[in-house]
């Protein structure tokens, strides 16, 4: 952080509890990641290797090796998870990130036949060998939206019992499914619920897009747990969380300037 006068949100340093900016990576090219990491590194904290970009990856390996020297978390997107479980390989799925080294893994259910609780049971085989990231929504928009806030909550506190870390609230990359509708609209109704009776910190809400970005650090708060977002929008989300941008320009005038290094 360069110096600055102004009163500006605090913001835990990394590693972080909260304040969480997670990236995805849908296949863009390694040296395009090392200048990511290299300008905005200590913003972020995760990097998701979409769906099944991880399989296809010439450049696996050494996205890995840059995001240990930089100490940014990564793991597979969930529907690799799915894919395993689909053809009844959920050890190999298992064994993979132990020879990656997974720093975390995802869980979820948003495109195969599976219940809750199913899901929450792999949550709790996996809980014992890494920091598990649970998924709650659906890919599929109108699926999704048959899917009542109450069961939302529910599932969300099935995966944290059964040892989830993070708990990921579907949008898509597109910003189209999930707490959205399909036209990018956010469920607003939904979230507030969500927001409401659950522990926020231990929440990820997926917000691809700035609009949605701005209405979450709007709502709970500079230090809200965000996901998916585009590889070279880390530091403009940043400029949202401390109200450096028109959207969140009056946002924190009340927070105390209380950066711990970098500014005076």
């Amino acid at each position: 952080m360069n110096h600055t006068t102004l009163r500006l949100p605090a913001r835990q340093t990394k590693p972080r509890r909260s304040g969480i900016t997670m990236v995805v990576d849908g296949g863009v090219p390694l040296g395009t990641l090392r200048d990511i990491v290299s300008s905005a590194g200590e913003y972020l904290d995760f990097v998701k290797f979409g769906w099944g970009t991880a399989v296809v990856s010439g450049e696996l390996a050494g996205k890995i090796d840059l995001l240990r020297a930089h100490d940014v978390g990564f793991y597979f997107g969930g529907t690799l998870f799915e894919k395993h479980v689909l053809q009844d390989r959920f050890d190999d799925f298992r064994a993979l990130c132990h020879e990656w080294q997974c720093s975390h893994v995802e869980v979820s259910n948003g495109t195969i036949d599976m219940s809750n609780l199913e899901k929450a049971g792999y949550v709790r085989k996996l809980a014992h060998e890494f920091t598990v990231i649970s998924e709650v929504g659906f890919k599929d928009a109108d699926r999704s939206d048959l899917l009542s806030p109450r069961c939302w909550i529910e599932y969300a506190e099935d995966d944290l019992s059964a040892g989830a870390s993070l708990v990921t609230l579907e949008a898509r990359e597109s910003g189209s499914s999930g707490i959205c509708h399909a036209d990018g609209q956010l469920r607003i109704g939904l979230v507030e619920e969500v927001v409401n009776e659950l522990p926020v910190e231990r929440l990820m809400f997926e917000a691809p897009t700035t609009s949605l970005q701005a209405h979450m650090v709007k709502r709970v708060g500079p230090d809200v747990n965000l996901g998916n977002v585009a590889p070279t929008a880390v530091l403009a989300l940043e400029t949202l969380r401390l109200g450096l941008r028109a959207d969140t320009l009056t946002e924190f005038e009340e927070y105390e300037h209380q950066w711990v290094e970098g500014v005076e």
